[in-house]
């Protein structure tokens, strides 16, 4: 990997990269075995609704109408709820090698991320997100989801920063090639040991803090 020099802003994913992701087949499919739903049907519904879900096109009701209470069940739609919000667990490591960017090196840090409304805010507010990140290109916000390169220079516009400037970390190698493409550094996260190894090669040495 190259060096690079003039580095002033982070774009990273939350989903495999700060967070578990927050409603992954995994998740899915635990949710189907505790809910004692038929996975093929549920997947196939989910399949047909989670792009304009994602993009902030339906409300969560809504999607939940359309893949879970299409017909009577025996469990409400908060206990439901709360089984999808609570598939969402940190990555310690992670939020505090971000945090590390964000004052040790004074580096704007920008989420450019695929969710749906209120799994974001809600990821959001639980994982104190909003205290690490400067602003957030939500998919649900900006009714725009990766891969389309838009969301891209949408998020280089909202935060004010050139494309070389800019390095985006995402578990996503396709998401990467595209952000590489608009002339930013790219970094496949696969884990934090690793991040930190590819930044500091870019030159972000992130120290550890102390206490």
């Amino acid at each position: 990997m190259k060096k690079a020099t003039g580095i002033t802003c982070v774009f990273l994913d939350i989903g495999g990269v700060l967070l578990t992701d927050g409603w992954d087949h995994l998740a899915r499919r635990r949710a189907a075995k505790n809910f004692k739903l038929e996975w093929a049907e549920m997947e196939e519904r989910h399949g047909l609704t989670f792009e304009i879900f994602e993009e902030g096109k339906i409300t969560l009701d809504e999607y939940l109408s359309l893949v879970v209470f299409h017909q009577k069940r025996t469990f409400t739609r908060n206990q439901f709820r709360r089984y999808m919000f609570a598939q969402s667990k940190a990555f310690p490591e992670m939020i505090e090698l971000v945090a590390q960017l964000k004052l040790n090196l004074g580096l704007k840090i920008a989420i450019v991320s695929n969710e749906a409304r209120e799994l974001n805010a809600y990821r959001i507010e639980r994982f104190k997100l909003d205290r690490l990140a400067d602003c957030f290109i939500s998919s649900c916000f900006v009714h725009i989801r990766k891969p389309d390169a838009d969301i891209f220079s949408l998020a280089l516009d909202i935060a004010q920063v050139r494309p070389a400037r800019v390095v985006f970390i995402d578990n996503t190698p396709m998401f990467v090639q595209i952000a590489e493409s608009l002339g930013m550094q790219g970094i496949v996260h696969t884990d934090c040991k690793s991040t930190r190894t590819k930044l500091s090669d870019l030159g972000l040495n992130a120290k550890r803090t102390v206490g």
